[in-house]
């Protein structure tokens, strides 16, 4: 019998947990490096996770990842893992395996797939961009399942995201494309630390969502953190500075959504990430002015959803990134 990870509906039947094929994920960001084992039905059977030490150098911000794959080896499962997945913050360079994410100073052009290679003991391992990663997921399990056709976002503490097309995910020659957050949406505006200004990101990740609140006079709620999340919490309470703030970052979402659906002809946008999770306060706004940018004939039907996978998404696209990018090379294990 042949089993493969496919990026649609999961092939039937399949070997048993103990003989089926598995893919190490590594979802690595500035907050957390979460690693899992993966199975061809996207189940996660063994997790291990660590703090980031975002501030560090580059070899303790290693020595953590080395942590989690240590973990992942001491599982009775790691005999039957046949490659390793990375999604990572980025940018991300997949074509020499390196690295330099914004949020992780000490990782700048940081070779991580030579060292993960290493680390797992020789595995083949494919690194992609977490949008990327995100988009993976979301078409082999998620809301773009069934879609040829999609880019899949996430909003958090940045705005990444990655695109299917013509059935497949594409992640680029380097493993960034899809990165919508780095649209120029404002042409004078605020400066990025990407380099450029008025991004997606500027104005619609959480951390700037709260930042242009508390900069319009907003204030949190008794014994609230100035986050995102405390934003749409007056938000839904009526408070027009929070309200605003939220229409500003959809406003941006919608220009960025808008641009992309017309260099590409989108079915579907699918949205993730904690300022995700604001619900109505953003997706209401946010087909609201889709519905002004996206005017064309072949961008104006696309839809906008909410992400169905959480957490998990970043682990389950790594690995089912892996899978795509190694099959064409042979990639297929016998069980």
């Amino acid at each position: 019998m042949r089993t493969e990870y496919t990026a649609g509906p999961p092939a039937a039947p399949r070997p048993s947990a103990e003989t089926a094929p598995l893919i190490a994920a590594l979802d690595i960001g500035g907050t957390k490096i979460a690693g899992a084992l993966v199975d061809p039905d996207g189940r996660l059977l063994v997790r291990a996770l660590r703090p980031t030490p975002a501030r560090e150098d580059g070899a303790t911000v290693m020595r953590a990842v080395e942590e989690v794959i240590a973990e992942l080896r001491a599982a009775p499962q790691w005999p039957t893992v046949v490659a390793v997945g990375i999604g990572s913050a980025g940018p991300v360079d997949a074509s020499v395996g390196t690295v330099s994410p914004v949020n992780v100073p000490g990782w700048r052009d940081y070779p991580l797939v030579a060292g993960v290679t290493e680390a797992s003991g020789g595995l083949p391992v494919v690194l992609t961009g977490d949008g990327v990663a995100i988009a993976a997921a979301e078409h082999w399990l998620g809301a773009a399942r069934g879609h040829d056709n999609a880019v899949c976002m996430v909003v958090s503490t940045g705005v990444g995201g990655g695109l299917v097309l013509g059935g497949s995910v594409y992640p680029g020659p380097t493993g960034n494309a899809g990165h919508i957050g780095h649209i120029s949406v404002d042409l004078d505006g605020d400066p990025c630390p990407c380099g450029s200004r008025g991004c997606v990101e500027r104005i619609a990740s959480g951390p700037n969502i709260a930042r242009r609140a508390l900069e319009s006079g907003w204030r949190p709620l008794a014994g609230a953190e100035p986050t995102a999340a405390a934003v749409a919490d007056s938000a839904r309470a009526g408070d027009p500075v929070a309200l605003a703030s939220f229409d500003r970052a959809a406003q941006a979402l919608a220009a960025g959504i808008a641009a992309t659906a017309t260099l590409v002809e989108l079915g579907i946008v699918v949205i993730g990430g904690g300022v995700a999770g604001a619900g109505p306060l953003l997706f209401d706004p946010l087909r609201a002015h889709l519905g002004r940018y996206a005017t064309l004939s072949f961008t104006s039907g696309v839809k906008v959803v909410p992400a169905l996978l959480g957490t998990d998404a970043g682990l389950v696209g790594a690995a089912a990134a892996a899978a795509q990018a190694l099959r064409p090379a042979g990639f297929s294990s016998a069980g």
